[in-house]
Formats: structure tokens, sequence, C-alpha cells
């Protein structure tokens, strides 16, 4: 199931919520080392976790954390601008229909080919989501490995700059256009959500 939800809004399902932030920490904190605020020895939550974040997450039918995303809107401060301007050649791309995605997270407690769906349906549910709200374009940056698997998922994707080496990792801005093509351009790039995760069905709070 797919929930498309806002930090702190009285419809949210806190459990949902709280299942994504400990799935983050456990992916960022514990496995890559990120230095980032982690609440309660169990929740990585930092300052752009507010009521302009937007969540997409997929959970199970006992609504355990399978994957998330995070996005920011660019008119605000968000990463790309406030900490890696230097990653983009023309600036960072900014507009009311231009949102960031930030971590993009898929749950360790995933096998490899439970992954690779989670994975596709995020993707996808990212390029529906755009559609629905109007948004013309995501930023977004990544590590080389993540970075060029973006660039291979068939939609319309620019890098931004040259990659640089930050924090001893090799990262790259990017910026993916959306369009009424996006979803089947990914189809045939083979990203298709996986039906059996999103159940047909879609909650919005």
């Amino acid at each position: 199931m797919l929930h498309t939800l806002r930090f702190g809004a009285s419809e949210t399902p806190d459990g949902v919520l709280r299942a994504m932030f400990a799935a983050r920490k456990s992916v960022f904190v514990d496995l890559l080392k990120w230095d980032v605020p982690v609440i309660d020895g169990r929740y990585e939550v930092d300052q752009f976790d507010d009521e302009h974040a937007t969540y997409l997450v997929l959970v199970d039918r006992a609504g355990r954390h399978l994957g998330s995303a995070r996005l920011l809107p660019t008119t605000r401060p968000h990463i790309l601008g406030s900490f890696y301007p230097q990653l983009c050649e023309d600036g960072p791309p900014c507009g009311a229909d231009i949102l960031e995605v930030t971590r993009f997270c898929l749950d360790r407690g995933l096998r490899a080919r439970e992954r690779r769906a989670v994975r596709d349906t995020l993707v996808t549910a990212l390029a529906d989501h755009a559609l629905d709200q109007g948004i013309a374009a995501y930023s977004a940056i990544a590590e080389m490995g993540w970075f060029q698997q973006i660039l291979a998922f068939g939609w319309r994707c620019i890098p931004l700059g040259l990659p640089q080496r930050i924090g001893g990792e090799m990262l790259a801005a990017l910026r993916i256009d959306i369009a009424e093509d996006t979803p089947q351009r990914l189809s045939v790039a083979g990203i298709r959500s996986a039906a059996t995760l999103v159940g047909g069905e879609r909650e919005a709070a």
C-alpha cells in the first residue's frame, strides 16, 4: 500500500511515519554511517522533516515499512540548495513545480528480489505523484552507484554538474523532468510498479 503523507497532519497514520523514521535510522545511520540527528536512539529526523515535507511510503499489509522517499519544496531551504550548491554548474533548480527527492530508503529487511520490486514501485510512484500534483521536475543528490542507476531508469534525467568528492563520497546532483510519457518511458526501461505491493490502493493524508 502506498501512503502519501504530510508531516504533522492530523490525518497522518503515526505508526507509518514512525516506521519510516526507524527505517531511515537503520539505513542512513547504522548502515551508511551518516552523521545526522537521531531521536530517542531510534528515529532519523532532521530539520527538513516539518510541515513542508511530503512523504511517499510503501508498507505491506501488516503496515511494515518497505520503502519511502521524502519530497521537499525547492522554494524553501532544502538539502541541495542549502548544503551542496557547488554540485550544480548553473545553480540548484528552484521553482514551485520543482521538488527535491531526499531520503530514498529501501528497508534493510528486504531480500534482493523484494528490494528491486520496492525500488521500482517507489520510482513509478514518484512519477505518478508528480503528474497528479503538477510537479514538472525533481532534483536530487546521489552517490555515484545510485546516480548511475537513476540515469538508467528511462526517464529524462540530466546531471547538473560534474561529480565531486565530498565527505569521502563521490556525489552528483541531477534533475529529473516529468512529462506525460514518463510512466511509459520507465516501463520500457523495465521500471514497473509491483501491484502486490501497492494493492491497487492509495491513501492520501
